[in-house]
């Protein structure tokens, strides 16, 4: 299954369990399988050791573990990254990642970039492929944390007047002013399909044409979306801790629906491909069943591209 960068609602549920785990232990070992994954060098990654962890928080996308004496390590999880715990005696990576005494699997040792040991378990930080572009900042003060911070409005805090103002700072499609973290925080390919299906909205609308009625729309579908997807699966994953983080679920309208029904009207979800992404829409619900031009199969069919949804259902 194609991996999709951990958005809003997963990278809450991880730190929600991680601080769980970790605050007001110290860290005991820390360990570097993978020399590429950490980024600094001072401070030392051996910092840590012996040092208790005060806070865990979101940054965006990325995941801060504050300690103490003024430390940060700043996890960045990009595409493939995942975060996986292991109490002690399940910890251990093996060759053939067999279970566990409680049958919870072994994590793959080729998988590991890094692992942190405290509080009667291991967390391992994990990335698979060889994209090698996940990775670990250690960095002291809160002005060198803040150097990490790409200025995104935090939607579940702003108002609908704040919300509008941000959106429409810059003039650019709805998906990508959503997707991008100067604007937004903490949103990606993945719910921004499904902030725009429950809006009604198309993905290619112009925020500097957007009305004031549907920037209040897309408002309040964002922050139902975002909840509720939170919601969901922090009641899937209860006291645990999360092992399956994808941006394919299931009860997801449109994102990895192409050609399934809309779950409102039942008409084919319809997508949009370009580089290693993809936009899911429902023409029928968001752009008055028109089809939206997908850059390369449209240009190949030239006259024989369908302009309507009617045209291919």
């Amino acid at each position: 299954m194609i991996k999709r960068m951990p958005e809003l609602p997963d990278v809450t549920i991880y730190v929600e369990r991680m601080a769980a785990r970790l605050v007001g232990h110290a860290i005991e070992r820390v360990t570097i399988a993978k020399p590429f994954v950490l980024r600094t060098v001072d401070p030392p990654i051996e910092a840590l050791v012996g040092r208790p962890v005060v806070d865990v928080r979101r940054l965006g996308k990325r995941i801060v573990l504050a300690l103490d004496g003024d430390l940060y390590l700043i996890f960045h999880l990009m595409i493939a990254g995942r975060l996986r715990w292991r109490d002690t005696g399940l910890a251990a990576p093996t060759r053939k990642g067999k279970p566990g005494t409680t049958g919870t699997p072994a994590v793959p040792p080729r998988l590991v970039l890094a692992s942190l040991a405290a509080a009667g378990g291991t967390l391992y930080f994990t990335e698979a492929g060889t994209t090698r572009r996940a990775s670990l900042h250690l960095v002291q003060g809160t002005a060198a944390l803040e150097a990490f911070d790409r200025g995104g409005l935090e939607i579940l805090d702003a108002d609908a007047a704040a919300f509008a103002a941000r959106l429409r700072s810059e003039n650019h499609t709805l998906k990508r002013a959503l997707t991008d973290p100067r604007l937004f925080s903490g949103v990606g390919n993945a719910y921004s399909d499904e902030i725009l299906h429950r809006a009604r909205l198309s993905p290619l609308a112009l925020t500097g044409k957007l009305s004031p009625e549907h920037a209040e729309q897309l408002h309040r579908a964002a922050r139902d979306v975002l909840t509720e997807w939170t919601a969901r699966l922090r009641a899937d994953v209860g006291q645990g801790f999360p092992e399956t983080v994808t941006a394919f679920r299931d009860g997801m309208a449109v994102h990895g629906r192409f050609g399934r029904p809309c779950p409102v009207c039942g008409t084919p979800v319809q997508r949009i491909r370009y580089a290693a992404n993809e936009t899911n829409y429902c023409a029928r619900c968001q752009t008055g069943g028109r089809l939206l031009a997908d850059r390369a199969l449209s240009r190949l069919l030239r006259q024989d591209w369908p302009r309507s949804i009617d045209d291919v259902e």
